[in-house]
């Protein structure tokens, strides 16, 4: 009696990087998918043994690694990459990103959005949380998570949300147009979204209120509410600033996270993205409440907002994802980046280079991810989605081979993926998108982003010479 299993994929030959329990590594390793789980995983002579696949992905010369979780990103940002150089983080919002986000319209999010889940997909992200707060409709944060799915990519739009103008958002110079919506609308829109896409939808809905610093507190309360009733998470900016803890000390006498613990809202539900300027009271607080932070290290050096307290989160029990923030800060939807950045930034910021290792800059980029999202993602093993990237090491700046991992952290790029795999379904083949007309997608957004630059007034900000030369003036 045959005792082969029939399976829908099988990838083998390639050096597979479970980042399972155990913590193997294969090589070379087998993986056999069946519908849209892995079934099996392991050395690739026992798994071809038992396993018979419809389609063989042969890998030698690559690895297979766990798709990647991006925990915060802003797609509609896209574009508006390049722009806005130079600036810290409140001149760099005040001026430059939120009449931004002011201009968008409804067709440049969903282009926008388009555009930077392709990217995200062509670089091995299987999963995205999307902090979307342009424009923030109804129609437009569904239709914005429509066009994620149609990529292939799943994950969450993390609907933006602000509510009434606080004395803290006005003392920090936050335009009146963004206040278009009471605490009970932004609560009743976003409601309506998470009916429309709830828990277990590919891309579902979170509530997000824009920034923990400078948000109303009855929104806060509003969306932890939410998260529960839904059985969700939820998601905000957390302490990005050096000035978000001192101004938000202030104006109620307490820090932003020690508030979240105070008030009961700080749990397995919150997801705060940076956290950076925490004091040990509050990382001690996000780890016993069993909270997770976004950590989001390209940005946080392009804006020069400083380096999130790592160590402290992690010792203290904090689930710790990493996060690309999308195109305008982030400039790349590329993990691979990310992870190296992580590492780079703990090392600078405490003089050590052992404070991170490559391994546990991977664990953070997917089964952190997984459970900072919640869906299990992030790890090569049986029962697990089946999102999972191949990536070329039969490259120069891969060879010579002597850690995969290492290898992977350290040299690798998006560029080097070759195929993604979401829920079982190739989405990147030969590192294109396989759902997506790439050059249609990439004029439109050409074309809309010149009309937005010149809507939105930001002409001198796409003369980068003559603008850095009159600065030095």
């Amino acid at each position: 009696m045959d005792s082969v299993r029939q399976c829908d994929l099988l990838f083998t030959g390639g050096h597979v990087v479970t980042v399972d329990d155990g913590r193997n590594v294969y090589e070379p390793g087998a993986v056999a998918v069946v519908g849209d789980r892995i079934v099996a995983v392991g050395p690739a002579a026992e798994i071809e043994a038992g396993w018979r696949g419809a389609r063989v992905v042969d890998c030698r010369g690559r690895a297979v690694l766990p798709g990647f979780v991006d925990g915060h990103s802003h797609l509609f940002q896209a574009l508006a990459r390049g722009l806005g150089e130079g600036q810290s983080i409140w001149p760099w919002l005040c001026e430059f990103m939120w009449p931004y986000s002011i201009a968008v319209d409804a067709e440049d999010a969903r282009v926008a959005a388009t555009l930077g889940a392709v990217e995200a997909l062509r670089s091995g992200i299987t999963t995205v949380v999307d902090n979307h707060y342009a424009p923030t409709d109804a129609e437009t944060v569904l239709s914005v998570a429509g066009a994620i799915e149609a990529t292939g990519l799943r994950g969450v739009v993390a609907r933006g949300m602000i509510g009434h103008k606080t004395a803290v958002a006005a003392a920090r110079g936050l335009p009146d147009e963004l206040f278009r919506s009471s605490v009970a609308e932004e609560l009743d829109i976003t409601r309506d979204c998470m009916r429309a896409r709830p828990s277990g939808s590919a891309v579902e809905i979170w509530p997000a209120p824009l920034n923990l610093s400078y948000g109303d507190q009855e929104l806060m309360r509003g969306a932890a509410g939410l998260a529960r009733e839904f059985g969700a998470r939820w998601h905000t900016h957390c302490s990005e600033g050096a000035k978000d803890p001192a101004s938000y000390l202030d104006a109620y006498g307490i820090r932003p996270v020690s508030w979240l613990a105070a008030e009961g809202l700080l749990d397995e539900r919150t997801t705060l993205a940076h956290a950076v300027w925490l004091d040990d009271a509050e990382a001690k607080a996000v780890g016993e409440r069993g909270a997770a932070v976004a950590h989001n290290p390209a940005s946080n050096a392009y804006l020069a907002s400083g380096v999130m307290p790592l160590r402290r989160l992690r010792d203290a029990g904090a689930v710790v994802a990493l996060g690309t923030d999308g195109p305008s800060a982030g400039h790349r939807q590329d993990m691979f980046e990310v992870m190296k950045q992580t590492l780079f930034a703990q090392r600078l910021d405490t003089l050590d280079p052992a404070v991170a290792r490559c391994e546990e800059a991977l664990e953070l980029a997917t089964r952190e991810g997984g459970r900072y999202v919640g869906n299990g993602a992030g790890v090569l093993a049986p029962g697990a989605p089946a999102d999972l990237a191949v990536v070329a090491l039969d490259r120069p700046h891969l060879r010579p081979l002597h850690r995969a991992v290492a290898a992977l952290v350290y040299s690798a790029r998006g560029g080097d993926v070759e195929m993604t795999v979401v829920g079982g379904r190739v989405v990147v083949e030969e590192g294109r998108c396989t759902l997506v007309d790439e050059e249609a997608l990439m004029a439109e957004a050409q074309e809309r982003a010149e009309r937005l630059v010149h809507r939105a007034g930001f002409g001198p900000l796409t003369t980068p010479w003559q603008h850095w030369q009159n600065t030095q003036n």
